[in-house]
């Protein structure tokens, strides 16, 4: 039976590992993009909350009620 070599798992530039490393030049992008208008802002709801909301639908009208009651609002800046 003939032996291989395996190469050993090293690190690469910047200090990935080889697996880790992602070739760039190869990325398409993302098709789904262009679905989404430009004033659409995409929210993370916590598990709990959206087990209560089925669509999207039924959230903005939770939202715009919330709104019309008085409330002010507010929009934190995210990095």
């Amino acid at each position: 039976m003939k032996k291989t070599s395996i190469p050993k798992k090293g690190k690469g530039k910047e200090g990935l590992l080889r697996e880790f490393q992602f070739d760039y030049s190869t990325a398409k992008p993302n098709r789904f993009a262009a679905e989404m208008p430009a004033e659409t802002i995409a929210v993370v709801l916590e598990p709990d909350i959206a087990a209560v909301f089925k669509s999207a639908k039924t959230v903005n009208a939770a939202l715009r009620s919330v709104i019309s009651g008085g409330a002010k609002p507010t929009r934190k800046r995210t990095q």
